[in-house]
């Protein structure tokens, strides 16, 4: 059933109760960043902030959607009819398209949505709100997708409707991730391993205040020319490329060398944090997030002067083993892993100094306020 505290909005905004409720968190990276499109390894884990739906069935084929935060009228199209170019709507659109295609599904719905995930910060918004819809409609519809495929069916949406070139990792770590712990994921294979996350650590993620995205932009010329270094390299995907990849690389022009030197050299850096992770190792976890925002300001090239100044706080500081941006980049969030007991202090301490520096309106998401 609906969250009580969010029945009566629904009811005002569309005349009657929900039928159903149903939610999904965003995620951070820990680590494997621009891997998981190249069929690599990721790492990544939940956080506090959630995304939540409430649905009503209709008896008709239209659908009318309302979000808070982000509009202020209640958006309506029919099933079949859907229509890219409308926003925020676009996501609701995909998913009534792709189930349309997969299952048959056009009985139509009312839909109210409600985050507290920002918007454009490299944790996910996007597939949370994908997660949370396609769990509501399966329990209203009784449709017979479980998490995984759950997964697939909004990246078909990110990719295919919205446009958004994005890998799988996003949509199988808000499906499939639990608090307390990271997902160990082979993204060619989508074999998952649940590894709790350690006591002697814990989590700081900072939204630096400057928003990103990936319909577009840099972050598709990054992924063409990671493919472009691929097809040199003789394989469809970077995963592939072979132990002694790295010494090829001299071969292919500067740039794309380093773009295929940032997934290698990435992929690597996720095994070797699962092996910290089981170990109970935060010191080589820490050094290990160095080094992959090492490889993301000048391999891949995806971190902003601002972002260089939020990791360099968090690297600099004495109860931080490690820091580095999370996400696709070109702004977005920075994670850190802190001295356990100490996030708090430690968080608020580099957001302080950050906005001092920048002057950018930065926001602590973990440890969460709440």
């Amino acid at each position: 059933m609906p969250d009580l505290r969010t029945e009566d909005a629904f009811r005002d905004t569309f005349g009657a109760a929900a039928d159903i409720a149903a939610d999904a968190p965003g995620r951070v990276n820990l680590i494997g960043e621009h891997t998981d499109y190249h069929g690599g390894f990721v790492l990544p884990t939940v956080i506090p902030q959630r995304t939540r739906v409430e649905i009503r069935r209709r008896a008709d084929e239209r659908v009318r959607a309302f979000s808070t935060g982000l509009d202020d009228q209640v958006r309506e199209y029919q099933i079949g009819n859907e229509a890219r170019g409308r926003g925020w709507l676009d996501y609701v659109q995909g998913v009534t398209a792709a189930l349309g295609l997969e299952t048959g599904q056009r009985t139509g719905f009312d839909l109210r949505i409600e985050s507290d995930i920002p918007v454009g910060a490299g944790v996910s918004s996007s597939a949370a709100l994908l997660v949370a819809l396609l769990r509501a409609l399966r329990a209203l519809f009784g449709l017979s997708l479980d998490d995984v495929a759950l997964a697939r069916t909004a990246q078909r949406v990110e990719t295919d409707f919205v446009g958004a070139p994005v890998g799988i990792m996003d949509q199988m770590a808000s499906s499939l991730g639990r608090p307390g712990e990271a997902i160990f994921l082979d993204t060619s294979t989508l074999e998952f391993e649940r590894l709790p996350l350690p006591s002697e650590a814990e989590l700081v993620v900072i939204d630096s205040g400057i928003t990103h995205a990936h319909a577009g932009g840099e972050y598709g010329i990054r992924r063409r020319e990671s493919f472009e270094a691929a097809s040199l390299l003789g394989v469809a995907r970077l995963r592939d490329a072979g132990g002694d990849a790295l010494a090829r690389l001299g071969a292919l022009p500067p740039v794309l060398a380093r773009r295929a030197r940032h997934v290698i050299t990435e992929n690597d850096r996720v095994l070797d944090a699962v092996a910290a992770l089981r170990a109970g190792d935060v010191a080589t976890l820490g050094a290990l997030f160095n080094a992959s925002h090492a490889s993301m300001r000048l391999d891949y090239e995806t971190s902003t002067a601002q972002i260089d100044t939020l990791v360099g706080l968090g690297q600099a500081h004495r109860d931080v083993y490690g820091a580095r941006l999370t996400g696709g980049g070109f702004g977005g969030a920075v994670v850190m892993l802190a001295r356990a007991s100490r996030a708090f202090a430690v968080a608020t301490a580099i957001r302080d100094e950050y906005v001092r520096q920048t002057g950018l309106q930065a926001k602590v998401l973990v440890p969460s306020a709440a």
